[in-house]
This record gives structure tokens, sequence and C-alpha cells, in this order.
């Protein structure tokens, strides 16, 4: 049994833990700091009593943001910088105004070197304060990047006035401002994770250089992508007014190394002025930010590289996110100007689900191993600077049945090392020599990971894969 003055005791200790619970229950008192009060003059009213408006933007759209709040800030717009330590980077703009602990006060801004394009990048505000007018209204606002090494995967842009409606309008402003000055129209981009998580950050890539003339595809293959990704982008009005839909998917398929991805580069090539998005592989799980971006700078282009590998990946959803692929197709509008351009080695992995989602892909090509008279072409395109004759190139695009062009390439390679180890000029006996060592049973690893073919089928006829059972069929 506890005796009375362990009772006693309790009690203290009961009351005293009361009285600081109810001390600290109690509303701090708040302190208007520096920074506050110059806010405050600025809007010619306690900026403790106003309230914040929060815009969270990308960061990929930070520059672009950046360059809008020039404009909008005019001649009088004035910026500065938040001094107090790390702590302001925890909290925001109504905490550097209003804080009972840290007087946080007028300081240097901070900047951060941000791209503008493959090999340009300019320097941009990463934590400062704007302070301008908007409609003839006092604004103020808070410029941030994202930093999520504090907890903020994301820029944002905090912006008060005294006058409530002018908020929204000119949040209206900074989001068609940073459309029509962005940085991102017009370029071709990837997206990647970031070193703290899931967060896309955007990779501005070089234009691919890819003539017509460097792709080798069967007769009017080519011609086909084209006219479905950029023709109908070039009749966008028309097609509109006739009440017909822009948004178009294409699906090449086929085995690896058969100029897929060199037909992407091709469109690349001939779209200068059109916004295109590239992500291959695991970046595809990013294809709602790529959506986003092709949405609000059409036209543009998505090109998803290599699906089949993510068919059916799963992630935080229990859908395979092929599925969160084609519900970004059915995001877009019908008149969106986008065209999705996805390629695969697997045709078979995506058959199912595309067939249960019917219409998201408009037009599917086959591009299969070269038949003889493409595979005539890579070797003389390969073999155009060699002293080969026609003949024996000739022959040794018949007896290559099943290879690709990568095969052409590294064939023309051998052949020159053959000669170079011997001293003297490449000559027909050099190509046909390796062609032999490369033809080898003993090389089929080798042609393999030149994108060639496995075992050949002479008994089954012509013709690539076939689109119904898309079996091998022999070359």
């Amino acid at each position: 049994m506890l005796r009375d003055d362990d009772r006693e005791l309790m009690r203290e200790v009961s009351e005293y833990l009361r009285r600081v619970n109810e001390l600290a229950g109690r509303e701090t008192p708040s302190v208007r700091t520096p920074l506050g009060d110059l806010i405050s003059e600025h809007l010619g009213v306690d900026a403790s009593q106003v309230s914040v408006v929060v815009e969270l933007i990308g960061d990929h759209r930070l520059v672009d943001a950046d360059l809008a709040l020039d404009a909008l800030g005019g001649l009088d717009g004035r910026l500065i910088g938040v001094s107090g330590g790390d702590q302001r980077h925890h909290q925001g703009l109504a905490e550097w105004i209003t804080s009972p602990h840290t007087r946080y006060a007028p300081g240097p801004v901070d900047y951060a070197e941000r791209a503008t394009g493959p090999s340009s990048s300019t320097r941009v505000v990463s934590l400062g304060v704007r302070l301008l007018h908007f409609d003839g209204a006092p604004v103020a606002l808070a410029q941030r990047a994202a930093a999520p090494q504090f907890g903020r995967p994301v820029a944002a842009v905090e912006v008060m006035s005294p006058d409530d409606a002018v908020v929204p309008r000119f949040l209206e402003a900074l989001r068609q401002t940073m459309i029509d000055r962005s940085v991102l129209r017009g370029q071709v981009l990837s997206f990647q994770a970031t070193e703290y998580g899931r967060d896309a950050g955007a990779t501005f890539l070089e234009r691919p250089s890819v003539a017509a003339d460097d792709i080798v595809l069967g007769e009017g293959v080519l011609e086909e992508i084209v006219q479905h990704v950029i023709g109908i982008g070039s009749h966008r009005e028309a097609l509109k007014r006739a009440g017909q839909h822009l948004k178009r998917g294409v699906l090449l398929y086929g085995p690896p190394g058969t100029g897929k991805t060199l037909t992407v580069r091709h469109l690349l090539t001939a779209t200068p002025d059109i916004t295109a998005v590239v992500l291959t592989g695991s970046s595809i799980r990013f294809i709602s930010a790529a959506a986003e971006i092709a949405r609000t700078f059409q036209p543009a282009l998505v090109v998803l590289e290599d699906i089949d590998l993510v068919a059916m990946e799963r992630h935080s959803s229990p859908q395979p996110l092929l599925f969160e692929v084609l519900d970004a197709l059915d995001g877009l509008d019908g008149d969106a100007d986008v065209a999705f351009i996805m390629t695969t080695n697997r045709v078979e992995a995506l058959e199912r689900a595309l067939a249960e989602r019917p219409g998201r892909v408009d037009l599917a090509v086959e591009v299969p191993l070269p038949a003889r008279a493409e595979r005539r072409r890579l070797f003389r395109r390969y073999a155009q600077h060699l002293p080969y004759s026609d003949d024996v190139l000739e022959a040794a695009a018949a007896q290559a049945e099943g290879t690709t062009g990568s095969f052409a390439k590294e064939l023309m390679r051998r052949s020159v090392l053959r000669a170079v180890q011997d001293g003297r000029e490449p000559r027909d006996e050099d190509l046909t020599a390796e062609l032999a060592r490369l033809m080898d049973s003993r090389e089929q690893l080798t042609r393999s990971m030149l994108g060639s073919a496995g075992d050949t089928r002479p008994d089954l006829p012509p013709g690539g894969y076939d689109a119904g059972t898309f079996g091998w069929m022999g070359g």
C-alpha cells in the first residue's frame, strides 16, 4: 500500500504536470519579424493578418516561374532575401513574417543554377521574397525551389495581398506567363528520379540528327510512320474543323536492332520545333509528368521506349504501370495535338493490355529483321568508303539472313581490321572470310548480341514476325 507521503508526492507531481501542460497549451504571443515589418510596409496593412495562398510548381518549371515573376514584377518589383539560418528552409512566408523564435530579416537572395537547354543554363531565385504590384494592388510573395533535403519535394510560390481578389488573378497570370515564356517549349526532355526519391527531375537532351536516308526499312514503312505522327499534326486545323481527333498512339514492334529507335530519332529530327519527352525503361513511371508537359506545350511527342520492360512492373498502386501509361493517353482530350510513340521488342507482352483498352493505339507497325533488299542497302551503306565489289556485297547480303544493321556494321569493322593487321588495304577476300566467321555456329551468341535472330527456320516462309502469332518466321 502507498504511504501518505507517497500519495502527497504523487499529487504534487500530478499538479506539476497539469500546470506544465496548461502553460504549453497557451498560444505563444505573435511577434512580427523585421522582414514582416518590411512586408507590412509594402502591403499597407499588418502582414500577419493577411492570408497566404500557396501555388506548388514542379521543380523542372522553376526557370519558367522565375522568368514569369520577373516579367510580372515589372520595373517596380523588388527582390530581397531572407536571413534566419537553416530554419527558413523549414518554414514558410507566414512564419517569416511572424515568429516568436527567429527574427527573420531581409538578407541576401539564394540563387541556383538551372539548365535551360542541353548546353545552356541560367541563375534563378531558389529562396527569396518579391514585392510588387499587380492590377494596382500590392503583392508579396515567396519564391522557393524544391529542397527534398528539407522535406520540400516541389518548388512553390506563396502569395499574399490585402486585396483577396487579386491573388487568384495573379496566379492565373503567373501560370499563363510561365507557358508563354517557357524554356521547355520546343525542347527534347527526359525525366529521371531525383536522389531523394521518386520525384521527377527533368533533363534536356540534344535533338538528334537522323535523316530519312539513314534509315533502312521495308518499302513504305517509314513513310507510313511519318505520315501518322507528323502528317496528322500538319493538318490539325482542317481535322479540328471536321471534328476529328488529333491525339494518336503509335506502336513500333519487332526484334532488337531493326531500326525502331533510329526511326524515333528521325521523327525527333523531322520535328525541330516540337516539344518532345523521351522516357525509357523504368523512367516510364514518370508518364504523368510527361503527359502534362505534352498537354501544356502541344504540339508534342511523347516517346516510350522499350515499354515491354515495364508492362508488368508494379509500384505503389496494384495496377501495372502499363495501365498508368494507357490512362495518360485517356487523360488527354481528343483535340490535343500529341503523339504517343511506343517501341517494344516483345509485343506479346502488350497485346492483351492493348486489346482490353481499344483505341489507345491507332497504328501498330512491324519493324522486322531486314529482308534481302534491306540487307543489301545496309551492307552498301556501311561499306561506302571501302573497296569492296558490288558482287561480294550482294553475296554477303544473301548469306547474312536473319541479321541486322549492327551485324553489317561489325562485319565491315572486322574485315578492315583483318587487312590492317596484315599491313594492307582491305580486299573482297577479307569481307568473305569475316562473314564466314561471323555466320559460323560458334558465333551464334555474337550474332545475338548484334541484334540478329537466333536459329533460322528454313522450313518456314520468309516474312519476319507474323502479326497474329508473333512467332519467328524465317527473316
